[in-house]
């Protein structure tokens, strides 16, 4: 079901981690920012624009993670934008003909492997480099891409909503998760992307995170800081004094802790190869 954040602006939160589908409500029709992850609930966005006499006219994907990168076909045939290294990172991935296989075998532990429709999996089409703003009939929607989490990642600004789509971070249930395999300083990205978004917090009402809870106006540079803090740990081998982690970490999200001390564990080896402390 669909939920109303904000003037025009409506969530559907997905039962799998949290996942948050944004609806941008334009004048010929709507723009559907990251769809969803499983096809019933795709299927539920769709009859619920359509009992409201909308249609789906732009899609746009936030980043080239599988779990963004969905689509159905009773949302149609809209263009499916993403930013030109999002989409080059997608048409690499799918050039292997064994990738769509991968990612059922990576779900089937989470049992949701046989409702997670691949038929249309990553049909972004690459909006020209540098490109500020979603081509549509509908609010401007500011692009404000980056390099932190995933290639090409692009946070979106809503800005006559007061609305921050911010793609995979600001999460109140996930710490920042680094691109440890595609950026030559990942740390140094991630805290560039918390600047450009610092840069709008202050004409931001309403946040969305990819995964977790809508958080308000008040929130908004309390969650830059929070991962600007877990980084900043994290680049100097300290271990983060972070809700998000350890024994206060949400009840279903202990599992949070591995992924910490996973990539803290990447990082430090990275260093280590590097020849640089921390």
């Amino acid at each position: 079901m669909l939920r109303q954040v904000a003037d025009g602006v409506l969530i559907h939160e997905s039962e799998f981690l949290q996942s948050n589908s944004i609806v941008v409500q334009g004048r010929a029709g709507v723009l559907l920012i990251d769809p969803g992850v499983q096809d019933q609930e795709m299927a539920c966005i769709a009859n619920d624009l359509s009992h409201s006499d909308q249609a789906v006219v732009a899609g746009f994907s936030t980043h080239p993670h599988w779990d963004h990168l969905l689509w159905h076909a009773q949302l149609g045939a809209a263009p499916r934008y993403g930013t030109a290294r999002c989409a080059a990172t997608v048409r690499d991935e799918l050039s292997d003909p064994g990738a769509k296989a991968e990612i059922t075998a990576h779900l089937e532990p989470t049992g949701i492997a046989d409702r997670v429709p691949l038929d249309l999996y990553g049909l972004i089409t690459a909006l020209p480099a540098e490109t500020t703003q979603i081509p549509w009939d509908g609010p401007q929607v500011r692009i404000i891409e980056h390099q932190a989490h995933a290639p090409g990642h692009a946070a979106l600004f809503v800005e006559e909503r007061g609305v921050l789509v911010a793609g995979d971070m600001l999460s109140d249930v996930l710490i920042p998760m680094l691109d440890l395999n595609g950026t030559a300083d990942p740390i140094e990205d991630y805290l560039a992307a918390l600047r450009l978004l610092e840069d709008v917090a202050g004409d931001v009402d309403v946040v969305v995170p990819g995964h977790g809870s809508v958080g308000g106006a008040d929130q908004v540079r309390a969650r830059i800081e929070q991962d600007r803090a877990y980084v900043l740990a994290l680049r100097d081998g300290h271990v983060p004094n972070d809700p998000r982690i350890g024994p206060s970490a949400k009840p279903g999200w202990e599992w949070v802790s591995d992924v910490h001390n996973g990539q803290a564990q990447r990082l430090a080896q990275r260093n280590e190869r590097a020849g640089t402390p921390g």
